[in-house]
């Protein structure tokens, strides 16, 4: 893409009551536009980087054995009433609306109850069990605070798995390896170092649940570290002795470090609260009518996108990791006035750029002839995209480019006839 044809431009200033770096980043670089606390519009560069975030995790789940739905965000109030959570005293984050005839209606936060309704119509034998089913939604949730940028929003998009299993066993089987599933992706977006298995409370749902929380100090939690090594933690809220004892963890409260964490996903068993409420069932070998043994497994693809901002950035803007960058390559040119010499820059940068299009290398070209050199410096910066090639008046006396990793601080010259080596 010519950076000339891109609609948005970066700004120099975010909205003053903007206090989340990742938000702030996102809006002066261009990737997103805020339209209130905790709703955001995604913009061309930002909705690439959300697509493949989205992808990582869409692939993780295939692999996993999920089958992908989509579910409706409009939601009947009966199918709430049969758990009880539709009442604000059980849930307190509601959106709600009415049709014209009166009738109460609910915009989505999660869907258990939906998805356990609709597996009446398909779940009847033993032969049927076990599947997974997932979606990647929008959700709606009325945050009290959403001061965090894509990390606590109103309007987001959740990746929700659910899984469907004959007992307790079956399910616990999927559910442990659900657990390396999340580090994988965790992994490949570049935060697992930074990611601990954190046990926490399991609600209403279950006695423990896990979440995974990632080391930051733009974090709302906070987890004590139990092992550096396997990566484990125990979220603050829910430390005790009672949770010691049950993990069989041997510690003393003085050997504990407290830090502050990024929830980035959250699994639970659920066991038969909803296969009960709606009468999921299935028949055993025996004829035996049983319930459905259910967990549920959450990841935010917005709120991810939110922490790696966070976790991969400097004073000059986002350093975006390569297999989520909106763009591979950053290409640069700086016009000059001598009109053969410019005449030549403008010909090696078409070259270089076809050439990359021909390899299906994303290229961001930053072809603007009104943009001074320094702004296009500051504004590649800024974006975050890994790789910026720079073709000067100055470079092509040497018959070569200028690329600079946006990890690195240095430079080097590379030969036009081997750039396509640096991909």
């Amino acid at each position: 893409m010519k950076q000339s044809q891109l609609f948005t431009k970066t700004r120099k200033e975010a909205p003053k009551d903007e206090v989340s770096k990742n938000a702030q980043l996102l809006i002066k670089a261009g990737f997103v536009d805020k339209e209130m606390a905790g709703v955001y519009s995604f913009l061309p560069l930002g909705l690439l980087v959300l697509k493949k975030i989205e992808n990582i995790i869409r692939e993780e789940m295939n692999r996993a054995g999920g089958q992908e739905v989509l579910m409706t965000v409009l939601q009947d109030k009966a199918t709430w009433e049969k758990t009880g959570r539709w009442s604000d005293d059980v849930v307190d984050n509601w959106f709600k609306t009415k049709l014209k005839s009166g009738a109460e209606l609910g915009l989505g936060f999660t869907h258990e109850e939906v998805i356990a309704k609709i597996m009446k119509n398909f779940v009847s034998s033993y032969k049927d069990l076990p599947f997974y089913a997932y979606q990647i939604q929008t959700k709606f949730r009325n945050e009290q605070r959403a001061k965090s940028g894509l990390m606590r929003c109103r309007e987001f998009l959740m990746k929700d798995l659910y899984s469907f299993s004959k007992n307790k066993e079956e399910h616990e089987e999927f559910y442990e390896k659900m657990k390396d599933v999340y580090m994988k992706v965790f992994d490949r977006l570049g935060m697992g170092e930074k990611t601990y298995l954190t046990i926490s409370s399991g609600g209403s749902f279950s006695k423990y649940s896990y979440e995974f929380q990632t080391l930051s100090e733009a974090g709302e939690d906070e987890v004590y570290i139990v092992d550096e090594e396997k990566k484990i933690a125990i979220n603050k809220d829910d430390f005790n002795d009672e949770i010691l004892a049950d993990f069989s963890l041997n510690l003393k409260e003085s050997e504990l470090k407290k830090v502050k964490s990024i929830e980035v996903g959250d699994i639970y068993s659920l066991g038969h609260r909803f296969s009960e409420a709606f009468n999921l069932t299935y028949k055993n070998k025996e004829g035996k009518e049983e319930f459905v043994y259910m967990g549920s497994y959450g990841m935010s693809p917005t709120r991810l996108m939110g922490a790696v901002v966070e976790l991969n950035s400097d004073e000059n803007g986002i350093i975006w990791p390569e297999n989520i960058a909106p763009f591979t390559v950053h290409l640069i040119v700086l016009n000059s006035k001598n009109e053969t010499a410019n005449e030549n820059i403008i010909k090696t940068a078409e070259k270089i750029y076809k050439d990359f299009q021909e390899k299906e290398i994303d290229v961001f070209y930053d072809d603007r002839e009104k943009s001074s050199f320094g702004e296009k410096l500051k504004d590649a910066d800024l974006i975050g995209i890994p790789i910026r090639i720079l073709i000067t008046e100055k470079t092509l006396k040497e018959d070569s480019v200028e690329v600079k990793k946006r990890n690195e601080s240095e430079s080097k010259m590379v030969k036009v006839a081997d750039v396509g080596s640096v991909v």
